[in-house]
């Protein structure tokens, strides 16, 4: 594309198994129905899928295919064996799994070998809160639903045959090897148990998951299997076992199963049991996370666009309510184990005697800034308020705000306070459920010596790796920075970009709080990033200890003092002061033309530098070792088409907002999704803004903060905001003439009159903002104002 007005192409995809949808306007169909949580299924990582589950709900359930690892384990769709269901599918966790087996007498310790089954998707259903599946090898139709806490099973078994279902207390599943186990059978159709997981490079400490398992058959006997041999068995605790509970021939109809799980006690996991499924009716509790799920993504109303474009958007919504999972009982019990030994916390409770918020399991919020902060804080507010108030719990456990907790336990994933962004930007909008005061304090405190800061990815003893003393002294993190690997992500460019942002976003709630020379101190540190620019070469550069420039420099080389990026992509990465930013580069003219160049480059790799086997489906070049200079298969990119809003070239943010989006976040198969991590509904939320046309620069962490307009997808656009945050009912865009042809706003309206800029103010959404758009195929430079 020239630099202003070459009408946009559309990307040719030559995607031999891309599924076909019908291209009709379906605006009728409700949003639960058209999800395909399949999608991208093909390069899972463990907590990737999900099927029978709630939005953010402690059970995950869903048949594994692949259980050795994080990654590329779970839900593999190419994968034609399953493995087992299991109920624990989150950051650095798994357990509970089982799988309902058919046996004879001569067969039956064998089963301990080996109890997978073959299995097709021909005869497979799976939809939000649902999962069916035939087992080959047995015969058996297995149906999976669930509560918040409690996976519900239905298996019909075949006539004339012994039958049971296996649970695995031990060895490999999914991230963590299960080192130790233990079950005990309560009552005539009742076990409970537990499985420890052991510790990772991320999660340090052992966590252990704890069941409740109760039938709608009496229990004829339980074979255990150890090292030890096969024998009956009532209770047991050990390493290395795995128990077969076998029923009586010839059921009359399905066996169900109820299983509930819990990180505080075996008491913790059968209290979730009677609090949420006391009963035996499973179509009722399938119903019920359906019309769950259709509630949360019927908060986003679209109108227009094709059924696989409508399709695609419920499905990107899915995913950023998917992935991050409650931790806490239904009573408010949670298990902390920031300390050295775990202790059983209560949550407080409202007056009706229910905890007033959850506690919560995450991958970091590194990149949320751009996605997650703006979607929830619009969408699902209560939910950001909730995460807020469970990271404050950390802080009061453990002494430090966490950037991605796990089973009660800090890992320090990624570097930098990326929590700070969350937390401001979810006051700084109104969502104000929490002590603002406690929440300072522990953000002031990752942002010092000694806090988050100071730490880079998974380091777990010391504070030395993220080298904050050095940028607090000399402005920036020098690349080395030692000889010594303190962790993960060592990589001071990186690290010294973020924290300027970071540091920028505490600022703001400092001058909010009225704490001015916390204000003057971190505003000041904001600018550090001019301490890495390069003006002969014009990028960021990593310095050494010495100040000098890295040598030879390629900006096209992946890591190297970045983090899961490159000199170019990180160049941009100064959302807080994007004018600054451009007068070293030149001038906003300048940027313009560099930036439209990195993208023209990109074009022919799909903006994407993951995964060599989507070139078989997509037909885009595979860019080896990542050299790409604009990255939208992870986070540190995700900016990038909206740079140029701030420019001063609004219609080349729509072209290519709407370029990227046709090219990354529109296909729909098992082995189309997000070219990269998915990484707990940070891609998904970022394709559902750029989808709605909207997006914040700066993490929504100024005053009265800042939205901007891209190039929404769909006619009409209706966020159901949410009353006990929101004064208005509803913010809608709508796009009079929206096609594959027209990304281009040609005129804008707010609420009746024109909008001269391409930003709004939260303040707009919160009374209530109708924005209108006339759409049109070539670039109006004058639409808005400069």
């Amino acid at each position: 594309m020239e630099l202003i007005n070459k009408p946009m192409k559309g990307l040719l995809y030559i995607a031999t198994f891309v599924m076909l949808f019908s291209c009709n306007k379906n605006e009728t169909s409700r949003p639960v129905d058209l999800v395909y949580p399949q999608m991208g299924s093909a390069w899972s990582r463990w907590f990737y899928f999900s099927s029978a589950c709630r939005p953010f709900g402690m059970v995950s359930l869903f048949p594994d295919t692949k259980i050795d690892g994080e990654w590329k384990s779970g839900y593999r769709y190419g994968v034609d064996t399953i493995r087992d269901f299991s109920h624990i599918h989150e950051w650095q966790l798994s357990g509970v799994a089982v799988m309902p087996v058919t046996f004879t007498d001569e067969n039956r310790d064998s089963i301990f070998a080996d109890w997978s089954s073959v299995f097709s998707h021909q005869t497979e259903t799976v939809k939000p809160g649902y999962h069916s599946v035939l087992l080959e090898r047995y015969q058996i139709k297995a149906e999976l639903t669930a509560t918040n806490r409690v996976g519900a099973h239905r298996y019909k078994f075949p006539e004339n045959t012994k039958n049971g279902v296996v649970f695995q207390l031990s060895k490999q599943l999914g991230p963590a090897e299960l080192i130790e186990g233990g079950f005990k059978q309560t009552t005539e159709n009742e076990i409970t148990g537990f499985m420890v997981n052991s510790p990772t490079m991320r999660r340090p400490k052992p966590t252990t998951v704890y069941f409740c398992a109760r039938f709608s058959q009496p229990i004829k006997l339980i074979h255990l299997s150890t090292a030890h041999g096969i024998s009956p068995s009532t209770e047991w605790k050990g390493e290395n076992g795995n128990i077969l509970v076998e029923f009586n021939e010839n059921l009359d109809e399905p066996l169900l199963m109820k299983v509930a799980v819990s990180f505080t006690d075996e008491a913790g996991a059968a209290k979730n049991l009677e609090t949420e499924m006391p009963g035996w009716d499973f179509n009722q509790v399938a119903q019920e996370a359906d019309n769950h799920w259709n509630d949360m993504l019927s908060r986003i109303e679209i109108e227009g666009g094709t059924e696989q474009q409508q399709r695609r958007f419920y499905s990107d919504l899915y995913h950023a309510i998917m992935g991050r999972r409650i931790i806490s009982d239904a009573d408010g019990k949670y298990a902390d184990l920031t300390g050295p030994e775990k202790i059983i916390r209560q949550l407080p409770l409202n007056e009706q005697g229910k905890p007033k918020f959850n506690m919560y399991n995450s991958d970091a919020f590194w990149g949320a800034q751009w996605t997650l902060n703006t979607l929830w804080q619009l969408v699902y507010p209560e939910v950001a308020q909730e995460f807020c108030n469970s990271f404050l719990e950390y802080y009061k456990n453990g002494g430090l705000i966490p950037r991605g907790p796990s089973g009660g336990n800090y890992t320090f994933v990624m570097t930098g306070a990326s929590s700070t962004p969350f937390f401001v930007s979810t006051w700084q909008k109104g969502i104000r459920g929490f002590d603002i005061n406690l929440a300072y304090a522990g953000l002031k405190k990752n942002h010092l010596p000694g806090g988050m800061m100071s730490k880079v990815g998974y380091e777990h003893s010391t504070t030395n790796g993220g080298g904050l003393e050095w940028y607090i002294q000399n402005g920036y993190v020098p690349y080395p920075l030692s000889d010594t690997i303190y962790g993960s992500h060592q990589d001071g460019a990186a690290i010294t970009l973020e924290n300027s942002y970071q540091d920028w976003c505490l600022a703001q709630l400092a001058k909010l709080l009225g704490k001015m020379d916390d204000y003057n101190t971190f505003i000041q540190q904001s600018d550090n990033f001019k301490n890495l620019f390069n003006p002969e070469l014009g990028f960021m550069i990593p310095k050494d200890k010495s100040g000098n420039w890295k040598t030879p420099f390629d900006p096209l080389l992946y890591d190297n003092g970045f983090i899961e990026g490159n000199g170019a992509q990180y160049t941009w990465f100064v959302p807080h002061n994007l004018p600054a930013l451009f007068e070293l580069l030149g001038g906003a003219d300048s940027a313009i033309s560099r930036l439209n160049r990195e993208f023209e480059l990109t074009r022919e790799f799909g903006f994407c530098n993951e995964h060599p086997e989507k070139e078989a489906f997509t037909g885009l070049k595979y860019v080896n070792d990542r050299r790409t200079w604009i990255n939208y298969s992870n986070q540190p990119n995700s900016h990038a088409a909206f740079i140029f809003n701030h420019a001063g070239a609004p219609w080349l943010t729509q072209y290519w907002s709407r370029t990227v989006v046709d090219s990354v976040f529109s296909g729909l198969s098992p082995y189309l999704g997000y070219q990269g991590d998915e990484d707990q509904g940070l891609m998904g939320s970022l394709a559902v803004l750029m989808k709605m046309g909207i997006f914040q620069m700066s993490g929504g962490c100024g005053e009265d903060p800042l939205y901007e307009l891209g190039s929404p997808l769909f006619d009409k656009v209706t966020i159901h905001l949410q009353s006990e945050f929101y004064q208005s009912p509803a913010f809608t865009i709508t796009c009079n003439g929206n096609n594959s042809n027209s990304p281009f706003i040609q005129q804008a309206t707010l609420n009746g009159q024109p909008l001269k800029t391409v930003w709004f103010k939260h303040s707009d959404i919160n009374k209530g903002a109708l924005i209108s758009l006339k759409m049109g195929s070539k670039p109006n430079t004058t639409c808005f104002n400069k």
